[in-house]
């Protein structure tokens, strides 16, 4: 009981919504979201994306809040709470943000990097076919990029649960959200004619975008839809790797919970539809149909400053506000990160705030130079079982997104569904006295069919299951 007492908590409840959902809002939504709605028939990966979003997602999502509250735990900690047999579940949720933490950070510098050479009228030289590669191969710029972004996310930590993250979310949130609403609206105004003549509008790129193409719908591609669309929700809501947990014990007792998760689903849900709508529409005007290949980096510093750039004069100011948007994403997603090793290393090893985040600080610059000079003088290749090649971020990449965190979602349904049993949940989302809505669907989604559909998303990102 002392040490619920003096554990920190959200002022209130929209600081809690507000630092979640900026923990979901992240690269992912923005990055990857578009790319696999275009890849996978529009509409039709939104609808399976919002279906999920309120059954899949909705299942993960309260588990761990209620698993942070009810235990007033981080991660490292919470899981032997309820079976100290457990505690093993606990160290590989937080060897996740562990890992993520450092290669973050480096994407992170390269959005900085972005930012500024916008903020400073670059935009065109961004534009040019080798700009990407020559700054994240050079040797010194990418990890001064990584200390400035490092050194800002490891700040709003250092302040604390309120001082820091609860404020930093209040006032960062907002202003994204304005940003993204701003730029999607931008972005359905434009208009293009090709060298051929053709013209294309931010109108069409929308149609493309939510207008559901099944002319190839098979059984087999409905399937790999559903995977992306569930793996993208996944990843997008900052399951399975603490955080969730970590923000969880942070709120009080007599919040609405159920309240609270409804909107953090909203949020992010809108958000990432949203992406959508900024990044499709411009792609398609100035690159057609076959612009809306690229995904990720490639995507967001390759393919995207090209199509500012062939918005004249405009495109300068586009690119900079987008690149802003962008770091704000990206670093409420690192500060919710490094919390959840910080706030681990406080709960288990008793240690101070400053001293926890200094260690994770450290660990985070060593390996992200480490990260930054696997581009240059340690640069190689290897073949993941993904069928993908990859450097040394994409190998930390691959174990923590596609190995560590679904055997986290896993082993989470199968302690909640099966041992410690759900309706533990449920009493600890109406603790304060509303009811849970959508419990018998909590049910049957944590005991059944949601550890299922993890072991099918499991299989798949481990190059095991590659009939869908």
């Amino acid at each position: 009981m002392e040490k619920h007492l003096k554990r920190n908590s959200f002022k209130g409840s929209l600081g809690f919504v507000l630092a979640a959902a900026g923990s979901a809002v992240g690269l992912g939504n923005i990055w990857r979201f578009p790319y696999l709605a275009a890849k996978d028939g529009g509409g039709l990966f939104l609808v399976l994306y919002i279906i999920l979003a309120l059954t899949f997602g909705f299942t993960l999502l309260t588990t761990e809040i209620a698993i942070g509250r009810k235990t007033k735990q981080s991660p490292l900690t919470a899981y032997g709470q309820f079976k100290k047999k457990w505690k093993w579940l606990g160290v590989v949720a937080c060897l996740v943000p562990v890992i993520i933490m450092p290669y973050y950070c480096v994407i992170g510098g390269w959005v900085l990097k972005y930012f500024l050479a916008y903020l400073t009228g670059q935009g065109t030289a961004l534009a040019a076919d080798n700009y990407f590669t020559s700054f994240i191969t050079s040797d010194i710029e990418p990890i001064v990029m990584l200390i400035l972004f490092l050194g800002a996310s490891a700040f709003v930590v250092f302040r604390g649960v309120n001082k820091g993250i609860e404020s930093f979310s209040k006032v960062i949130m907002p202003a994204l959200l304005l940003l993204v609403v701003a730029i999607a609206v931008f972005s359905l105004t434009l208009s293009h004619t090709d060298s051929n003549g053709a013209t294309r509008t931010g109108l069409e790129g929308l149609k493309v975008y939510v207008i559901p193409d099944l002319s190839d719908l098979t059984v087999k591609s409905f399937f790999s839809t559903l995977l992306d669309a569930m793996g993208q929700l996944f990843f997008s809501l900052s399951v399975a790797m603490g955080i969730m947990i970590t923000y969880g014990s942070y709120v009080r007792d007599d919040a609405n919970l159920n309240k609270s998760i409804n909107q953090i689903e909203i949020f992010d849900t809108v958000v990432a539809f949203l992406a959508g709508v900024m990044i499709i529409p411009a792609v398609y005007t100035f690159s057609g149909i076959e612009g809306m290949d690229a995904s990720g980096p490639s995507l967001m510093f390759i393919s995207l400053p090209k199509v500012f750039a062939a918005m004249g004069f405009a495109g300068n100011i586009v690119g900079c506000l987008f690149f802003a948007m962008v770091l704000f994403a990206a670093l409420t997603s690192a500060v919710s990160v490094m919390e959840a090793v910080v706030s681990s290393l406080m709960d288990n090893f008793k240690l101070s705030r400053v001293k926890s985040a200094s260690i994770e600080g450290i660990i985070a610059l060593v390996v992200g130079i480490l990260v930054c000079l696997g581009y240059n003088i340690m640069y190689f290749e290897a073949s993941l079982p993904n069928g993908t090649t990859g450097q040394l971020l994409d190998i930390m990449d691959y174990i923590s997104n596609n190995i560590l965190m679904p055997i986290v979602a896993i082993g989470t349904c199968v302690l909640i569904g099966w041992i410690v049993k759900p309706k533990t949940i449920i009493d600890e989302v109406e603790k304060s006295g509303t009811k849970m809505g959508r419990k018998r669907l909590y049910t049957v989604m944590i005991k059944f069919v949601a550890p299922a559909m993890l072991v099918l998303l499991f299989l798949k990102s481990v190059g095991i299951l590659t009939v869908i």
